[in-house]
């Protein structure tokens, strides 16, 4: 049986790079479903799909073939075997993710795929999105919320993009943030929420190390090998 963890949280709360070290740290698969939902923007933006079609968009998501590849530099994402790992992560792409994963048609397509990654690890797995232990694994064995202020989350992901080179000013990321926020809490389909057996991490003034030992160390309190 595969021991899974969900973490889950807002856009900015450092989901990715704490569940990217914790699965490394402990051995596990790292499954990044925010990926997935990006790489669709991207197919929808190829293909001249507009992100508001949620029919053309579920159809699409049914003919995709995502999978990730481990790599030295980290986990790679590839389209039709494809790599687009930094395609996927331009701002018009984090946006475009948002709009498509408000369908419910695309998430109930892409759902399976999901599961089956989180499942076919040999030990353990950790997912991260924003309903991973309320929809995808609602029966994980480790449930993390992480959260943090929004002007915290907003410098971070001002940091990120500026870091990629990319062009941004942090009044306009803020906003974005909150737009984004807005369209993940009140989506019909799998709105963004802690579980009621979340373990809830306020991240304000945490450093990545110090939000990944709690993490760990709730993992451990549970994880028989």
């Amino acid at each position: 049986m595969v021991f899974i963890v969900a973490i889950d949280g807002p856009v900015g709360s450092g989901k990715s790079s704490v569940a990217k070290a914790v699965a490394k740290e402990l051995g596990f698969a790292y499954v990044d479903t925010g990926a997935i939902y990006r790489a669709l923007a991207l197919a929808a933006l190829e293909a001249k799909v507009s992100w508001q079609d949620h029919e053309a968009l579920a159809n699409l998501a049914e003919s995709l073939e995502i999978s990730f590849l481990p790599s030295p530099c980290g986990q790679k994402t590839l389209l039709n075997k494809i790599d687009v790992s930094q395609k996927i992560r331009t701002e018009e792409i984090s946006q475009g993710s948002s709009v498509v994963s408000q369908y419910a048609e695309v998430r109930s397509r892409l759902l399976a795929l999901q599961r089956r990654l989180g499942e076919e690890s040999k030990s353990g797995a950790v997912l991260e999105g924003r309903d991973i232990g309320t929809v995808v694994f609602p029966h994980a064995d480790i449930k993390i919320f992480l959260s943090a202020s929004d002007e915290e989350r907003a410098e971070r992901r001002f940091l990120e993009i500026t870091q990629r080179g990319e062009p941004a000013v942090y009044a306009a990321v803020l906003a974005g943030l909150k737009e984004r926020d807005e369209r993940d809490e009140k989506r019909e389909a799998a709105p963004l929420f802690a579980a009621a057996d979340a373990i809830l991490i306020d991240t304000d003034g945490l450093v990545q190390r110090q939000v990944i030992e709690q993490i760990k160390s709730h993992i451990k309190k549970v994880y028989q090998k």
